[in-house]
């Protein structure tokens, strides 16, 4: 049942055409909000990773609510700037921001959305000076994981999300009010200090880095707009959240967090006022649940 706590709320949401996005996009619309649903996704083209953006506004609709579908390929810095102004255009100033998209699949749509394929594999470079790869070492090593990989992760999820800020940031200035909500992962924090239990792993370094990275933005972002009524925060799932590509990612996993459930926290961040809750790297289930104190990540160690 809505209780209209985002009521007059212009928000921007990436990566809603499916799993978190989607959840968090139509949790915000039931709570009032305009929402701006942007994703790459205008038509499925790969079957395991259902969903697009038009969906997700056809569901808000249903709802009652009211959306807008932005398609915006996040890795393309003029559709990033797209994403804004059609996003205010239709909907007014922005005063919701939730940086969501991230590459954690591999494969993207084809040029045209209406050719069906499956997500590619990215072809594996040659290793560091040119040798041979060791027989023991994984085709994900970081030996021969292609620079253009890596810059690719930080295109989407970090460099994506400092000029979104920086373009929805004068509307909220303006306002004297705003919250910006990037969503990070465990994998900012693993491996840790070594040494380590399970060395020879190989670790998300590519995912992982651009989540760390996005950690101190946050912290640096929210520190300077704390005075102008914006709360900038990070929040991560305690546990792995049920999603298209968590599925793909994680086989043989049984214990899931609902993306409806991520969704709440995230609301619940997005209404903090920097006096509060700002600069802070939270956990959801410590969102959800304060009273049982803080407990961050509930698996233990993964490393």
């Amino acid at each position: 049942m809505s209780e209209d706590r985002l009521q007059g709320r212009v928000a921007i949401v990436t990566g809603a055409s499916r799993g978190i996005g989607r959840a968090i996009a139509r949790a915000f619309a039931r709570e009032g909000a305009a929402v701006a649903v942007a994703a790459r996704t205008e038509a499925v083209w790969d079957p395991r990773l259902p969903g697009t953006v038009h969906e997700t506004v056809a569901e808000i609709e249903a709802d009652g609510g009211r959306a807008v579908a932005i398609a915006a390929d996040l890795a393309r810095p003029d559709d990033v700037e797209r994403l804004v102004a059609e996003a205010r255009d239709a909907l007014g100033p922005i005063d919701l921001l939730i940086n969501n998209a991230a590459l954690t699949v591999p494969g993207r749509p084809p040029a045209d959305p209406r050719a069906a394929r499956s997500p590619e594999k990215p072809a594996a470079a040659p290793a560091a000076g040119g040798g041979k790869r060791p027989a023991n070492m994984g085709s994900g090593s970081f030996v021969d994981f292609p620079l253009k990989g890596f810059r690719l992760h930080f295109e989407i999820g970090l460099f994506a999300s400092y000029r979104l800020m920086q373009l929805v940031l004068p509307d909220m200035i303006a306002a004297g009010r705003g919250a910006i909500v990037n969503i990070s992962s465990l994998a900012a924090f693993i491996p840790g200090e070594g040494p380590y239990a399970h060395a020879g792993r190989q670790m998300p370094f590519a995912y992982g880095g651009n989540k760390a990275a996005l950690h101190h933005l946050t912290q640096a972002v929210a520190c300077e707009m704390a005075p102008h009524g914006i709360a900038v925060n990070a929040l991560s799932p305690s546990e792995p959240v049920i999603t298209p590509g968590n599925l793909l990612a994680a086989a043989g996993e049984t214990d899931w967090a609902s993306p409806e459930d991520f969704a709440e926290a995230t609301l619940r961040v997005a209404l903090a006022t920097p006096d509060t809750t700002t600069g802070q790297i939270l956990w959801s289930d410590d969102v959800l649940h304060p009273e049982r104190g803080r407990r961050g990540w509930l698996r233990g160690d993964v490393t």
